[in-house]
């Protein structure tokens, strides 16, 4: 596609979306429809809920839009702008769930998918051996919670979208890559919920993801490298992707501005360097991980298996069930990891993927411990699971990625809690005399029960003596869960904190996606088994 093309190409997904001629998209959609309009509609399927016999009944009304536009090197390869519009309703009758929705966003079409939801509870109640056990919450009434942006990114021209990334190829390509491509994906999702627990909650939800992997080839022998953005998916607006102060070095990009074309031009001279580095000798090494890669092993190894649908075994045929059952957390010993580790739970986290002000299921958001002084203390639960853990009141994590998608239990953002002396990761690597400091996202394998696991990144640096050395190749670590965390060494203290994460984790049958983040500060782990990828392969 040429340049001057790009602005006529468009598609589609439940609703038309126009691109005008000055390269703005139509922003129709992006006029939130008036709360009280959705009350009236939301009381009209609750009302007809009561009535058909629900004991209970929750209703979503929700605009999903969706956008991303992808470039390579001089050439945009396709603009997707996708809205989707539509209502959930969930309903408890004869002590069982029901569920319909509807792209009909009247009154009685609402009504028509509230006498539909409660007639599939009715029927499922014949095969239902326990009846809902549905935690109370408080009646919040009518409120109302925004994403703390900026500038829209939905708003913002399509043109001014693709001369950023623009600027991203030109910048890696004028470093040496042989190739680039870049993209950014943004999410707005308008939802309204309402229960008869007498909660209304009107939230405007915002998401960005920036992102480009530049290839540099030597063209003598044919090999090749790649480097992928550094960057965090993020709860902001268009302001994320302003140059911001940084810090020196590699980490001159992070915090809560993201300079996307300092970052390509970075990984265009890192890409060339790995053409030329040693591949790494296998052993036992210490490894001083950077929040850009340690986010995805929280995530895998500690995000997962914490889920407590997965402990039950009702999550399988997704990645699996997992080890932390529930024996492990009754016996209130069970070391998942050493003293200095705490992973904690929290919807609250400012900028982050998972920060929201109510969940699918009406709880407001809340933080909580899972790990404590390296105990297994708790899980991930919703309203009607938390009664198996003794609770009372649901953890504030239900989520369903559409109108017509069930809500169900959803991983909150999972952190690692910085350390608390000072410590910065320069400092970090003083101490090490033989170890691996690991940049990035890379290829990962972990098994069903969240246990044995591989990751690799993206850069890989070699310490001795306590300095950084050089770049090394064809490295990954191998352990399980619970040894990896009970490893630790030291975490670096708060200034050094960040958020990574998943902007589409995939869970459930039928498949749905979230956006979830996962912060820590850098971490070191000693002795951890690290092999040569490249010999092992043959």
């Amino acid at each position: 596609m040429k340049r001057r093309d790009f602005l006529g190409v468009s598609s589609a997904a439940a609703g038309a979306v126009i691109l005008r001629p000055d390269g703005r998209h139509w922003n129709g959609a992006l006029t939130r429809v008036p709360a009280g309009d959705k009350k009236a509609l939301a009381d009209a399927g609750l009302n007809t809920a009561r009535k058909a016999g629900a004991s209970y009944a929750d209703i979503r009304i929700g605009r999903y839009l969706n956008q991303q536009v992808g470039t390579r090197e001089r050439r945009v390869l396709g603009i997707q702008d996708n809205e989707s519009y539509g209502v959930g309703i969930r309903v408890i009758a004869n002590g069982t769930w029901g569920f319909a929705a509807t792209n009909e966003v009247t009154t009685d079409g609402i009504a028509a998918a509230a006498r539909k939801a409660v007639a599939i509870a009715k029927a499922n109640s014949k095969l239902q051996t326990e009846p809902v056990q549905l935690a109370p919450t408080k009646a919040w009434g009518e409120v109302a919670w925004k994403t703390k942006i900026v500038k829209n990114a939905m708003a913002v021209p399509i043109q001014e979208k693709v001369d950023l990334l623009m600027a991203v190829n030109a910048a890696a390509l004028a470093g040496g890559a042989t190739f680039v491509n870049s993209s950014v994906a943004v999410v707005n999702e308008q939802k309204y919920f309402a229960s008869t627990d007498g909660t209304y909650a009107d939230q405007d939800i915002h998401r960005i993801w920036p992102t480009f992997t530049v290839t540099t080839t030597d063209q003598a022998s044919g090999r090749f490298q790649q480097r992928n953005a550094l960057s965090a998916p993020m709860g902001l607006g268009w302001e994320y992707l302003q140059p911001g102060s940084g810090r020196p070095g590699i980490t001159a990009m992070y915090g809560p501005r993201y300079d996307m074309v300092e970052d390509a031009t970075l990984a265009a001279a890192q890409a060339k360097e790995k053409l030329t580095a040693r591949s790494v000798e296998p052993g036992k090494w210490d490894l001083v991980l950077d929040p850009t890669h340690l986010f995805l092993t929280i995530h895998e190894s500690v995000g997962h298996p914490l889920e407590l649908d997965r402990v039950l075994g009702y999550e399988a045929n997704y990645a699996g069930t997992s080890f932390a059952t529930l024996d492990k957390w009754k016996s209130k010993s069970f070391n998942f990891g050493n003293k200095q580790v705490n992973f904690v739970a929290d919807r609250t986290q400012p900028n982050s993927l998972g920060e929201i002000g109510w969940d699918d299921e009406g709880v407001k958001s809340r933080e909580w411990d899972l790990v404590k002084d390296g105990i297994l203390v708790n899980y991930q639960a919703i309203r009607d699971q938390v009664h198996i853990l003794g609770e009372k009141e649901s953890h504030g994590c239900c989520y369903a990625d559409s109108w017509d998608s069930v809500q169900f239990q959803r991983m909150p953002n999972v952190s690692l809690r910085p350390g608390p002396a000072p410590m910065t990761q320069a400092e970090m690597i003083a101490g090490v005399d033989k170890g691996i400091l690991i940049h990035g996202r890379g290829s990962y394998s972990i098994d069903q029960q969240r246990y044995n696991f591989q990751f690799g990144g993206q850069l890989f640096y070699e310490i001795k003596g306590g300095k950084v050395v050089g770049q090394l190749n064809d490295v990954a670590y191998q352990s399980n869960t619970q040894e990896f965390w009970n490893s630790v060494a030291a975490t670096c203290d708060q200034r050094d904190y960040r958020l990574n994460g998943s902007f589409s984790d995939g869970k459930g049958q039928p498949g749905q996606v979230s956006a979830v983040s996962h912060g820590c500060a850098t971490t070191r782990f000693n002795g951890v088994n690290v092999i040569n990828t490249a010999r092992r392969l043959g």
